[in-house]
């Protein structure tokens, strides 16, 4: 039986300061995120040990180790909603979505590029957000576990997209 939609708020505060560099943009948080408190909560999702290889560091494993590893790089983290109606986790089930006010961290932080984390967190970005932003977003593949025919190996291939950007170029 699947569970009825919930119209739920974003719980969660973007993770950003005056230094970072790109912004890579969720669409909503997990239930397990949600549960967690922090982004890419689901230990299913690739999302930190993709970031993990492409930056060749070890994968952050707590909150503060997450939030440090995020800043320390330059990178700064957020959805692309600040409400919606959402059955459990799933992107596809979300209806009356409504956008973040992305403004605050475009004014205070010099970011170079803006990333979205899978394909409808790239339609909800330019569909509400880009207008305001005028910052076009690289869709990259979904880190989720609903994206598991994906190998590591190519997601983190595919998400070295964000290293020119955080290295200057």
């Amino acid at each position: 039986m699947k569970s009825k939609p919930e119209k739920l708020c974003h719980p969660l505060a973007p993770v950003w300061n005056e230094a970072s560099k790109i912004l890579i943009l969720g669409t909503f948080p997990s239930v397990k995120s949600r549960e967690a408190a922090f982004y890419y909560g689901n230990p299913r999702n690739r999302f930190w040990s993709v970031l993990a290889a492409v930056l060749q560091e070890p994968e952050p494993r707590d909150v503060p180790q997450k939030k440090e590893f995020l800043l320390r790089n330059g990178i700064a983290v957020f959805d692309v909603l600040k409400s919606c109606e959402i059955r459990g986790s799933s992107d596809a089930s979300i209806r009356k979505p409504e956008p973040n006010d992305l403004s605050e961290i475009f004014c205070a932080a010099k970011i170079r590029a803006v990333f979205t984390n899978g394909k409808k967190a790239y339609e909800y970005y330019m569909k509400y957000c880009f207008a305001d932003t005028g910052r076009e977003s690289v869709c990259l593949p979904s880190t989720s576990p609903a994206n598991a025919a994906m190998s590591l190996e190519k997601l983190a291939a595919a998400w070295s997209a964000v290293l020119p950007p955080l290295n200057g170029q």
